[in-house]
């Protein structure tokens, strides 16, 4: 019998609360100036959406929120008291290694993250910091590695005094908490349940990156057409569109008890609203596990991972390669 999994995918998600510890420890030995007066992460995917996971979980305590830049070029003014963070698992990002080549040329200062490739090499020759990104096996995907750049992240922001020094401490305790959750049980079950539709993934927007996070693993891992938003601005426009719908779509609701009353509501609401659609559109509330935002964050993004794991499985589709993106890769070399 064919392995269903043969790059095995299932330990890349078991293995995931490890990294947050061991991206600390790469970050230790990590020389930053100071003052800086702002941070830059440039990358795409991942390596980028782990910055917005930093803003949002540190949303109250963090001294600037981090500018993200998904592009060739860097917008923000660049100075000495800039730290850029160059971000690609593979090294060769062409995004990313345009953004690093505009940064060096502007006296800012430039932490690289990479595992090897084009950007480490480029570090190197510069002789600018850079940090060696762990890949855990020959199919390890760079997707994956959120858990290490978060914490690479963090720990760089704690340098230069963006975020508290218990900054590191409650990700760490965070991390230890994510293996005592059911995730993979109410993931599967989220997963199976999804076989046949077109995952919709709502949340509040004090969560969009997960919403948006959530959203990228269908693409990626199932390989199929997912879509998010956020509450309340999706009760202004977007519901208008099940008025007509041409799709056969399936309403996710990541729900935290805790978040602001109004938004749960909204989130009921929506949900009943659109069931007693002509339609019968489905709409299913989640509440998100675990206590505080930091866990309830990375373990609906870890719930979300078994979610579309298992959906690939059911769809007799191997999770981890994403053939369109190489052939894109290759097509505009």
């Amino acid at each position: 019998m064919k392995n269903p999994d043969p790059s095995n995918m299932y330990r890349m998600i078991t293995n995931y609360p490890l990294q947050f510890g061991k991206g600390f420890d790469l970050v230790t030995k990590t020389t930053v100036k100071t003052p800086v007066e702002k941070i830059i992460v440039t990358g795409m995917g991942g390596s980028a959406l782990a910055g917005d996971l930093v803003n949002c979980a540190f949303e109250k305590s963090i001294k600037s929120p981090l500018l993200i830049n998904r592009n060739y070029h860097i917008s923000h003014p660049l100075d000495e008291k800039t730290l850029v963070i160059a971000v690609s698992f593979s090294g060769n990002t062409e995004e990313t290694l345009s953004a690093y080549r505009q940064a060096i040329k502007t006296g800012a200062q430039i932490v690289a993250v990479a595992s090897g490739g084009k950007l480490l090499n480029m570090a190197m020759r510069d002789r600018v910091e850079f940090i060696k990104l762990i890949k855990e096996s020959e199919n390890f995907q760079p997707r994956m590695s959120s858990g290490y750049i978060f914490a690479i992240l963090v720990g760089l922001a704690q340098k230069v005094g963006f975020l508290p020094l218990s900054a590191e401490s409650q990700v760490r305790e965070m991390a230890d908490s994510l293996l005592g959750l059911n995730t993979e049980i109410q993931g599967k079950q989220l997963g199976e349940s999804l076989f046949g539709t077109i995952p919709l993934i709502y949340a509040s927007d004090k969560y969009w990156p997960i919403a948006r996070i959530a959203k990228i693993k269908f693409n990626e891992n199932s390989k199929i057409p997912a879509f998010w938003n956020v509450l309340p601005e999706l009760n202004h426009n977007e519901m208008v569109g099940f008025s007509n719908v041409l799709g056969n779509y399936r309403i996710v609701m990541l729900r935290d008890p805790d978040d602001d009353p109004k938004i749960n509501k909204r989130m009921l609401v929506t949900g009943d609203l659109l069931r007693k659609r002509p339609i019968g559109l489905k709409a299913t509330v989640w509440d998100m596990l675990g206590q505080t935002k930091l866990e309830k964050m990375f373990s609906t993004l870890i719930v979300m991972d078994f979610a579309s794991y298992y959906l690939a499985l059911k769809m007799g589709i191997d999770p981890t390669p994403v053939k369109l993106v190489e052939d894109f890769k290759a097509m505009i070399e």
